[in-house]
């Protein structure tokens, strides 16, 4: 791990992390709401049951905050792992309804808590591009 990407990495490391802990014995009507509001932006999760789906994410975010507090885990994987997780959440703003401003993607007041977490989908591709091989970029750069 670069030590420039120290910053970004616990920053947004002790954030998920903690969103995942607060996340672990969610049941009941917190469980449903949290799988309501995805299972409407990504059909295919109304598969899952709410409390399954609720350890799932909780899971996830323990897992993705971790690695990203790991020095050893390389900064491309946890980026690319940030990105998939930060393009669900982007998803989960632009298809709730009533989180944007009528007609536009401005969030709407409520929309704010979402909306902010397009910074997770960013910091991720700047790890992903930062930590992506050497040679690789020389190589895109000949062409």
């Amino acid at each position: 791990m670069k030590l420039a990407h120290l910053p970004l990495r616990v920053a947004t490391g002790a954030y998920i992390l903690n969103s995942g802990l607060s996340k672990t014995n969610l049941e009941g009507e917190a469980a449903e709401g949290v799988h309501g509001m995805a299972a409407n932006a990504i059909p295919v999760l109304k598969q899952i049951p709410p409390e399954q789906f609720a350890k799932i994410l909780s899971t996830g975010e323990i897992a993705l905050g971790a690695a990203l507090l790991i020095p050893f885990v390389p900064s491309a994987l946890v980026g690319a792992a940030m990105v998939g997780f930060g393009a669900g959440l982007v998803q989960l703003y632009l298809k709730t309804p009533g989180m944007r401003q009528e007609g536009s993607i401005r969030p709407s007041p409520e929309g704010l808590g979402l909306a902010k977490d397009v910074w997770l989908l960013g910091a991720g591709m700047t790890l992903v591009l930062d930590g992506w091989p050497k040679r690789a970029r020389l190589q895109s750069t000949d062409t």
